[in-house]
């Protein structure tokens, strides 16, 4: 999963952290943020760990839900009484999902999927450990997934069970974007986040549609560090630490997304081509481990917010919301706290973003938001685990603002 409760506070060392800046960020926009309401989808039915809710491109009826294991339902958005989640692929047994941030954690469907039926899973496979991103492509004659259209794109070594990433997702240009984390353990041991040489602790950025050079897929000509020898070609950005969930705005164009962090702070980063985020040196804003030296000097781009561990401890990454329900979110970045339940919206434009804002706080009820879904019409979708880590799972949605 996105949060290292566990391995994190039993191995972390804590270490000394700089004074935060003592001027905010610029305020983009001084319209208030409104808090608002949700409510559950599907009220009748139970998942397991759902970590991510999407649509398909052509098809606005349908959500298709992951299950942490390695299921993937797919939900009739027009029958809200439900009660059993139809399967529409089954993968457990090729998934790993022993420790608690593996599994199925990402589908990315092509976007031309409704011509030629391919999407993109990643997942932690063992044996040895890794994650990889394998290609499908659904059999016509039955709407299914057809297991034996299976094609490894990617295999990248898991030295540990946690800090696996990581969102697999279609940008603008029509290239698929990653996130890996860096590895796991704690303190980055392997100093991965400033070794570009590796993929771990990066946005990685491909081209599915062509094979070069032996490689199911191609290397962009404009990715940032293309002839470099020292950086792996595929990379876009790295320092990251575990970017869980990450998005782009259909507005700006913008990649958003939530690297969770260590010790004492969690960041929202705008993850810009070419971009060092500075870990392991950087945990947020704060100096984390001063006496390592960055690949590439200490040009570090900063966080657009970040919040520390009296606020919460695992970032959620969501996405700016773009629908027309409710004009007052217009333009605004919504993430979550996954173990405090916290939601925050985050406005920003030209001139910088303004102080993130609580829009809700989780009450009796125990959700932790696992993640964010983005509809065909800019609505959202939350996913959650009720009750805990080992409770079940729903589905959530916005159903009104402050004021309406």
């Amino acid at each position: 999963m996105n949060a290292n409760l566990i391995v994190t506070l039993l191995l972390a060392v804590v270490l000394p952290q700089a004074e935060p800046p003592t001027s905010p960020l610029p305020d983009a926009n001084k319209r208030p943020i409104p808090r608002i309401r949700v409510s559950r989808l599907f009220p009748s039915l139970q998942l397991r760990r759902p970590v991510q809710a999407l649509q398909a491109p052509g098809d606005a009826r349908s959500l298709y839900v992951l299950e942490q294991a390695g299921r993937i339902v797919r939900l009739d958005l027009q029958d809200a009484s439900v009660t059993e989640a139809p399967t529409w692929m089954d993968i457990r047994e090729q998934v790993h999902d022993r420790g608690n941030e593996e599994g199925l954690l990402s589908l990315a469907f092509h976007p031309k999927f409704a011509e030629n039926g391919q999407f993109f899973l990643y997942y932690t496979a063992t044996g040895p450990r890794r994650s990889e991103l394998t290609r499908f492509t659904v059999d016509r004659a039955s709407g299914k997934p057809d297991i034996r259209s299976a094609k490894v794109l990617l295999e990248i070594p898991q030295p540990y069970s946690n800090h696996n990433g990581g969102t697999a997702l279609f940008g603008p240009d029509g290239m698929l974007y990653l996130s890996i984390g860096d590895g796991g353990a704690a303190n980055d041991p392997h100093n991965h986040g400033q070794n570009p040489s590796t993929l771990l602790g990066s946005v990685i950025r491909i081209d599915v549609d062509r094979a070069v050079d032996g490689k199911p897929y191609a290397i962009p000509a404009d990715n940032p560090f293309v002839g470099n020898a020292k950086v792996a070609p595929e990379v876009w950005a790295y320092g990251l630490r575990n970017v869980w969930r990450m998005s782009f705005d259909r507005g700006s164009g913008k990649l958003y997304g939530g690297d969770v962090g260590q010790n004492a702070w969690e960041e929202i980063d705008i993850i810009q081509r070419g971009g060092n985020y500075g870990w392991n040196v950087r945990e947020g804003r704060h100096a984390f481990a001063p006496a390592r030296a960055g690949a590439f000097g200490t040009d570090y781009i900063e966080p657009i917010a970040e919040y520390g561990h009296g606020d919460g401890v695992s970032v959620t990454g969501g996405f700016v919301y773009r629908g027309a329900r409710f004009p007052g979110l217009a333009g605004v970045y919504l993430y979550a706290d996954y173990a405090f339940g916290t939601i925050w919206g985050l406005r920003c434009g030209d001139g910088g973003c303004g102080e993130p804002t609580v829009v809700w706080k989780r009450g009796a009820a125990a959700q932790m938001w696992s993640s964010f879904g983005e509809l065909h019409d800019g609505e959202l979708v939350l996913c959650a685990f009720d009750g805990g880590e080992s409770g079940p799972g729903s589905l959530w949605r916005i159903d009104g603002v402050e004021g309406d």
